[in-house]
């Protein structure tokens, strides 16, 4: 998989912020990837040392193959995340744009007597998303077979002249699938994308879609004060590792069984309150809320549901006491949301119940 990097794809909006998710959940839509970037680290340490500072297992990797990873402080508190693929001769980390200078002082911090280089990666080509029930059919229309692909698996193949890097993105709800190639290719592959039918797709559908899969978000959701298990991610985590940076406070709160406060996600009854948003149960406050979204599903009756993810003490949780913030009240429920699933927006204590 080959280093990527941003460019400009001129498009207007062709459809609303609803009928775009619609397109998400029931089609394929394609959107550009201008918000992530990319760091390449290089030398002989390179797999050794990079296992020693992120919470999964980077050794375990084969070429194209990746995993997902949270970088701590010796605190255990998260600093940033990452998605790293294994290359022949280097691995590399996808993450928001706005997470690489943090990333790159934390990392170069820490090399000390190691044979390892960092590179931020992100100026040599730009990616697409396409997401969707059929964007794998959509993408085999234009030549790129990405069937046998796993989840977090990369490939790069040919297309009219070019090489795409192609990847199998990680998603609860719908299949997604990343497409990188070099600033001539990607407006050409755009174009063939939409004409094959995926629906252009902007920042608030993709918004919508995150907080419907109950998906936190670093800067947004996971700030530098949340423990890894505090986010329920238990996906970047491996307990059989060996030593990473922050990994006695992971491993004692997994000797202990629980958190104090967990990641959640909230039906909202009443006016739809601001990101940040405080909870409170029997006066006293007991969580908050940080992404909020009124999403439009795509059923026949034109459903909006509000829905909020957030943070919430455990006892709170497991009590099941009313929750409210100022202007209503919130119900926790299960995520990923299904519009068709029967046990949509059940509370999530009822869920529990009947597992």
């Amino acid at each position: 998989m080959t280093p990527p990097a941003q460019s400009e794809i001129a498009t207007a909006s062709t459809s609303s912020s609803a009928a775009q998710l619609a397109a998400l959940l029931q089609r394929a839509a394609v959107s550009r990837l201008d918000q992530m970037a990319w760091i390449r680290i290089t030398g002989e340490d390179r797999v050794r040392w990079l296992n020693g500072m992120v919470t999964n297992s980077i050794q375990q990797l084969q070429n194209g193959e990746g995993n997902y990873n949270f970088l701590l402080s010796v605190q255990g508190r998260i600093q940033g995340d990452a998605t790293i693929f294994a290359e022949p001769d280097a691995l590399l980390m996808e993450t928001a744009a706005s997470q690489v200078p943090g990333l790159m002082t934390i990392l170069d911090r820490f090399i000390i007597m190691d044979d390892v280089e960092l590179a931020d990666a992100t100026g040599s080509q730009s990616g697409l998303l396409i997401a969707g029930p059929k964007a794998a059919s959509l993408l085999a229309r234009i030549g790129l077979n990405v069937e046998d692909l796993g989840i977090l698996q990369a490939r790069t193949m040919p297309w009219n002249a070019a090489q795409i890097s192609a990847s199998h993105a990680e998603g609860s709800l719908i299949p997604r699938f990343e497409l990188w190639a070099d600033a001539n290719t990607t407006p050409r592959l755009f174009e063939a994308l939409q004409s094959a039918g995926a629906v252009f797709c902007e920042t608030q559908s993709l918004e919508w879609l995150r907080i419907l899969e109950g998906t936190p978000l670093v800067g947004t959701d996971i700030r530098d004060r949340e423990l890894p298990q505090e986010t329920g991610q238990t996906r970047a985590l491996h307990f059989a590792k060996g030593c990473y940076l922050g990994q006695e406070i992971v491993e004692r709160i997994r000797s202990r069984g629980n958190v104090h406060r967990t990641f959640s996600a909230f039906r909202l009854d009443g006016e739809l309150p601001a990101a940040g948003a405080l909870l409170e149960a029997d006066g006293k406050q007991v969580g908050e809320l940080t992404s909020v979204g009124a999403i439009p599903l795509p059923t026949d009756d034109g459903t909006v549901v509000q829905l909020s993810l957030g943070y919430i003490r455990r006892e709170a949780l497991d009590r099941g006491v009313p929750l409210h913030y100022a202007g209503g009240v919130a119900i926790p429920v299960s995520l990923p949301f299904s519009a068709a699933a029967p046990s949509a927006l059940r509370p999530a204590s009822e869920s529990r119940e009947r597992v």
